[in-house]
């Protein structure tokens, strides 16, 4: 007789072909909120497509095939190249032909485009996060370079803002599409990059000599990177080309592709710059300063990024509830599991309403109190955001048990890649410093604070509790108190969005679940189902 071992059944299908735009009410509602409504009917297509079996098979491929270091052509020339998989470069043709390497920087950009840019970006970061890398970093560069690009490079504003991506080896002036890389952490340093070693001897004009090396060399394969090097006046930056303005290959040097725990797709290196040729941005002496106006850029897509990651960790374990059954029940109708997905939902909510009022404080960068706004909760949500979602795809692995645990799964990839967003650009404790700097020396900014309380005071009274506790932290401030002041801001600051923008029910059940220090809170059914309903893209 033929016996059969097993037939698989209550085994729910992977989530693929479903919009990623469409299915997230909050996010929608931000959007159209925050300025950028303009931008909805390319939000959905873009949603659309990037939620299909196709984009994300690609996202699978690029981290199972790391790139490759090529330091020497098949004729022993030297090369330092990075060598990707075809998905890479797929993926990053969608993300430049969506323009978030560039789409807030046109001369005549339109009110809201850093809210678009910023939900293009989220969207893109559900699908695959290491290609987001090279997209951040000449997002931040882009408008420094507007303000300082060499003269022999004037003809790179034009492929600098095209929505063309360009992977061939070639000089910048001949390529459609140009990337822009970071070299700043040396292995003696880290985030004190006061410290870095690496020498820049003046040549002629803004031309110097570059001598020393980077421990962290971000896409190595980009057109040009900004270095931070030693000169004469004090830590100054630096336009490093990969090519001369004659065609010939400057002298940088790739020495390994570092091996990370995640962002297995992208390609981090070290390097040596043996007489390299940079041309000076700005002043000698102000390395610092112009960081500072990348720093806060990229450290607010390390929380975009995080988000997007924690945004597609809670659908795929909603879609897997609706389909598995456990006890005679599918588990999206176990209360337990309820109180589970509805507080995750719950969480996101209140990430997506302060995620995006501060893309508008970006968009509004000619106002000082938005700019003021964006100095004080960028660090403040680049740390709050990534620390929650390390812990936040463990929970959502933990609803699809087992096999959310195995590689034929998406979430151990993005579990992989969240201490990325914490780490890069600077780690928590440098936030915090970040943080209690804005705190102590911007003029204004407790004004500021205060008003936005101040706005939503009576609404809710743990709300109003940590408001007033927050203000006897600030009477004395301590260094050793920086993370706690940190998330105590990002609470504050996420509160009063929901106050202002959520039901009642939901932004009442956001402040006792975040805010009440005594904890245990139980979410109702009626909250739940409205959570739930807009995880899943349904009206609220």
């Amino acid at each position: 007789m033929h016996w059969q071992t097993h037939t698989v059944f209550n085994q729910p299908t992977p989530l693929n072909n479903s919009n990623l735009f469409l299915s997230d009410s909050a996010l929608r509602e931000a959007v159209m909120r925050e300025g950028a409504a303009w931008d909805v009917d390319l939000l959905a297509s873009i949603g659309q497509q990037l939620g299909t079996a196709e984009s994300l098979e690609l996202g699978r491929l690029a981290n199972m095939n790391s790139p490759e270091l090529l330091r020497y052509d098949a004729t022993g020339e030297r090369l330092d190249d990075v060598r990707f998989h075809p998905a890479w470069h797929l993926l990053m043709q969608g993300l430049c032909a969506n323009r978030i390497h560039n789409l807030a920087w046109e001369d005549e950009a339109r009110a809201g485009a850093f809210v678009a840019r910023a939900a293009r970006f989220t969207l893109h970061a559900q699908v695959e996060a290491g290609t987001l890398c090279p997209i951040t970093m000449t997002f931040a560069a882009t408008p420094l370079l507007q303000q300082f690009l060499p003269k022999p490079f004037a003809d790179w504003l034009t492929p600098l803002m095209s929505d063309r991506y360009d992977s061939h080896y070639l000089p910048g002036s001949q390529k459609r599409g140009l990337l822009i890389g970071m070299g700043m952490t040396e292995k003696q340093g880290g985030s004190d990059v006061l410290s870095n070693t690496t020498r820049a001897e003046k040549i002629d004009g803004e031309m110097y000599r570059l001598v020393g090396h980077k421990w962290f060399f971000s896409v190595p394969q980009s057109d040009a990177h900004l270095v931070l090097a030693q000169a004469t006046g004090g830590l100054s930056c630096f336009f490093v080309p990969r090519f001369l303005p004659d065609g010939q290959r400057n002298a940088i040097r790739l020495e390994r592709l570092k091996d990370k725990l995640g962002n297995r797709s992208n390609a981090s290196s070290e390097v040596e710059f043996t007489d390299a040729t940079g041309w000076l941005l700005g002043e000698e002496g102000e390395g610092i300063r112009l960081i500072l106006r990348m720093g806060g850029l990229t450290r607010f897509d390390c929380a975009l990024g995080s988000h997007g990651l924690m945004r597609r960790a809670l659908s795929v374990a909603l879609y897997h509830t609706h389909q598995r059954q456990a006890f005679g029940k599918t588990l999206i109708t176990q209360p337990l599991m309820r109180q589970v997905l509805s507080r995750m939902a719950l969480q996101l909510e209140g990430q997506t309403a302060f995620l995006f009022r501060l893309a508008r404080a970006w968009d509004n960068r000619r106002s000082p109190e938005e700019t003021l706004w964006a100095r004080l909760f960028t660090p403040a949500a680049k740390f709050a955001v990534c620390k929650a979602g390390i812990p936040f795809v463990a929970e959502a692995m933990e609803v699809l048990g087992g096999i959310g645990y195995c590689e034929d799964n998406e979430l151990p990839r993005l579990y992989r890649e969240m201490p990325v967003n914490s780490i890069w650009e600077g780690s928590g404790n440098i936030m915090c410093l970040d943080v209690l700097r804005v705190l102590a020396k911007q003029p204004g900014v407790l004004d500021l604070l205060s008003a936005a309380c101040n706005d939503v005071k009576g609404q809710d009274r743990h709300f109003d509790r940590a408001w007033r506790q927050f203000q006897q932290r600030l009477r004395k401030p301590s260094e050793a108190q920086g993370r706690e002041i940190t998330q105590q801001l990002y609470l504050l600051g996420s509160g009063a969005q929901m106050l202002k923008t959520a039901t009642p029910p939901v932004a009442q059940a956001w402040c006792r679940m975040m805010l009440d220090v005594r904890g245990g809170v139980m979410l109702d059914e009626r909250v739940q189902d409205d959570l739930l309903l807009r995880a899943t893209g349904g009206a609220g």
